[in-house]
């Protein structure tokens, strides 16, 4: 990662959770429009799935990725490490499309705020110590899969049968198991995700007076 001048301050660490499609992108845009892309980075859990470049494609479609064990903690953790401590990181770049990792990077700084976006960021203790606020988007399910399906069907190439499939097997018993009890972790829960404007508008107001900015 290279020896680099450290950051001035150790960086405030968020961390949103919150069920598949809850609205977690939403308020982490708002974040980043209200502090400027140069004051925030941003590091999304779905970058860290585990890499199976030596399972056949059919093993890879088949796997459960909304399990914990999906996910390369170890490397999520050492590059916040990282970051905490003033370097630059190469977040790993998935391709849905093959179920696993690009051989693309994408080069992250070291800026006065970090968040870290995804379904299972307050499950993993490790991770969840490192955050200086925790946030949790609280999404009725029907939403939560209605905008599952208009995303995967538009941007992931997927069909819908394909998406309910899923959903059924493995999306919402992770939910249940593991998400939603993840929620009794957070500092800030967030009803309705992005259509809560009030809410978000309130919280982004916050962090950027904790964060300094």
């Amino acid at each position: 990662m290279g020896d680099e001048a450290a950051v001035a301050a150790k960086p405030f660490i968020i961390g949103v959770a919150g069920g598949s499609s809850s609205g977690k992108t939403t308020i982490t845009e708002r974040l980043v429009e209200l502090s400027g892309a140069e004051h925030l980075s941003v590091i999304e859990l779905d970058s860290y799935y585990v890499a199976r470049p030596d399972e056949p494609f059919e093993q890879r479609v088949a796997a459960n990725y909304d399990h914990p064990d999906a996910f390369d903690w170890p490397l999520l953790n050492d590059h916040l490490a990282a970051l905490a401590a003033g370097a630059t990181v190469p977040i790993p770049v998935y391709d849905f499309s093959v179920y696993d990792r690009s051989p693309e990077v994408r080069l992250v700084r070291p800026n006065p705020i970090i968040v870290v976006e995804g379904i299972l960021v307050l499950w993993e203790p490790t991770l969840r110590a490192r955050f200086d606020l925790k946030i949790f988007v609280d999404t009725p399910a029907d939403l939560r899969l209605i905008r599952r399906l208009q995303r995967d069907v538009a941007e992931r190439g997927r069909t819908p049968d394909s998406i309910i499939g899923q959903y059924l097997e493995t999306v919402r018993p992770a939910h249940d198991r593991f998400v939603e009890p993840s929620k009794r972790h957070a500092d800030v829960i967030v009803p309705d995700g992005g259509m809560n404007r009030p809410a978000i508008d309130v919280l982004l107001a916050r962090v950027r007076e904790l964060a300094g900015t």
